[in-house]
């Protein structure tokens, strides 16, 4: 026998926050797409993080341990976020061009390719999170801009700690 709660179906919710409907889409619609890059930079560090090799493993693979920690929490943030929003946190199509998870092919890569690699994917989060910051501090939405500075912050530091791992 299936209960009633079991059968509960999401509603169309329409927070009444005092930021207005479409300036909420257009912030749940950035932070989706940083729930994305959020989730697949986890895996990539994670990824890294098990199969790097040679003189700098220990230091790279504590440091990607960190990593992917706070980023599976920040996905956890993140998605909460449009959800506060009132909006669904997105579901990665796998099949679809822009969201493919694509197999990393470690085998072939140096731990400086793979730290160059990480390099370029914290950048990109933060110029993408930079922003929907400023779009987030256009709305008044202050608690996603506050989040969004908190991950920034983040992100500055890893590539800062990744760049001096690889600087000769």
């Amino acid at each position: 026998m299936t209960h009633a709660v079991l059968k509960a179906k999401l509603g169309n919710e329409k927070p009444d926050t005092g930021i207005d409907n479409a300036a909420r889409k257009e912030i749940a619609e950035h932070l989706s797409g940083i729930l994305t890059d959020t989730y697949f930079l986890t895996i990539k560090s994670h990824v890294y993080h098990w199969n790097v090799v040679g003189p700098m493993f220990h230091s790279i693979h504590v440091l990607t341990e960190e990593h992917y920690g706070d980023l599976f929490q920040a996905a956890d943030v993140i998605a909460e976020r449009i959800r506060a929003l009132g909006f669904h946190a997105p579901v990665v199509d796998a099949a679809g061009p822009d969201n493919a998870v694509v197999s990393l092919n470690t085998a072939a890569k140096s731990a400086h390719d793979m730290v160059s690699d990480l390099i370029k994917d914290h950048e990109a989060a933060i110029r993408k999170m930079r922003d929907a910051a400023e779009i987030a501090e256009k709305h008044e939405d202050f608690v996603s801009h506050d989040m969004l500075v908190a991950r920034l912050s983040f992100h500055e530091k890893a590539v800062w700690m990744l760049r001096s791992l690889i600087t000769e």
